[in-house]
């Protein structure tokens, strides 16, 4: 028994650094859940700090069979959230949490839509105004275009070629 409290006592102070400055954050979140006295509940700490740590690293996490995607800097905001409120008992799961990350999720997921937009209508712009990947002249590309038809297909031309599709597909989305 002893033993197995040493490993996981280690394995917590092995696992604080990983959270670099967000760690008091991540342990004061530990702490709602009851892991007092340590040296009974070093387990369920360390368990936790695994949990986080693979939260931190895959961002994404699912409640009710649903997937989420969300940024590190958004765990951090609904850590933070989940550790300022004030509960009665001690926390049994990760539902609260999950619940709060849910809102930031969604609210990442519109900015990035927004982004995309935004982006897409740029390039969008450019095309409409004659300007093109590649193209160094910010008139028509009409020259360029009448030299596609020369009939010498060259690795470079096929290599910018399928530059200028992947540019495409990326702006698309």
């Amino acid at each position: 028994m002893e033993m197995q409290v040493e490993s996981d006592l280690h394995a917590i102070i092995k696992m604080m650094p990983l959270f670099e400055k967000h760690a008091h954050l991540v342990s004061g979140y530990c702490m709602l859940f009851g892991i007092t006295p340590l040296k009974i509940k070093a387990k369920k700490f360390r368990l936790l700090l695994e949990e986080m740590k693979t939260l931190i690293e895959q961002e994404r996490f699912s409640y009710q069979q649903k997937i989420y995607a969300i940024s590190a800097a958004g765990i951090v905001r609904a850590l933070d959230v989940v550790v300022k409120k004030n509960f009665a008992e001690h926390l049994e799961n990760h539902n609260y949490l999950k619940k709060v990350m849910i809102g930031i999720s969604e609210e990442e997921a519109k900015d990035a839509g927004r982004a995309a937009e935004k982006d897409l209508r740029a390039k969008e712009k450019e095309i409409m105004a004659g300007k093109r990947d590649g193209d160094k002249s910010s008139g028509s590309s009409v020259g360029s275009i009448g030299s596609i038809g020369s009939g010498k297909r060259t690795e470079e031309s096929d290599a910018a070629g399928l530059e200028r599709v992947r540019g495409y597909l990326k702006s698309i989305g």
